[in-house]
């Protein structure tokens, strides 16, 4: 796994509105991984704001996701990241050479209360501890 220059593995999550899904799974990733991961999220068009019930739904696991802002994809974000996650955005992510792309399919929590929010929310924490085993297992809480 190649390393950015601060010697840790980046991460970047993108889905379409980085309103949901990206922010839960990058939130779990800092909590869960701390500073030996760069995390980075954002939405090949992103929304207005963060989805209120994946704000509740972190909520309920110690998680603060509140004064986060849905922000959009950039090419400099892929070409900073050794690991780019996809999670329903198709091909509108731009392709570096050396990366390492994985596609997690997820269902999209826009509109959906807390309830259907939580079983997302725990399919991305799953997801996002295999991820920690693979790219920084000492890391692991």
């Amino acid at each position: 796994m190649p390393e950015t220059s601060g010697g840790k593995p980046s991460v970047l999550f993108v889905c379409v509105h980085n309103a949901g899904r990206s922010q839960m799974a990058a939130a779990w990733l800092a909590h869960l991984a701390g500073d030996r991961v760069e995390v980075r999220s954002a939405g090949s068009a992103p929304g207005t704001e963060v989805n209120p019930a994946a704000v509740e739904a972190m909520a309920e696991v110690g998680i603060d996701i509140s004064a986060e802002v849905p922000k959009v994809l950039t090419t400099d974000a892929v070409r900073e990241s050794d690991v780019c996650i996809t999670m329903g955005c198709g091909d509108t992510c731009p392709v570096f050479p050396g990366k390492r792309y994985l596609d997690w399919s997820l269902d999209d929590p826009a509109g959906q209360g807390v309830e259907a929010v939580r079983p997302i929310r725990d399919e991305i924490r799953a997801l996002v501890e295999g991820l920690i085993e693979e790219i920084a297992p000492e890391a692991k809480a």
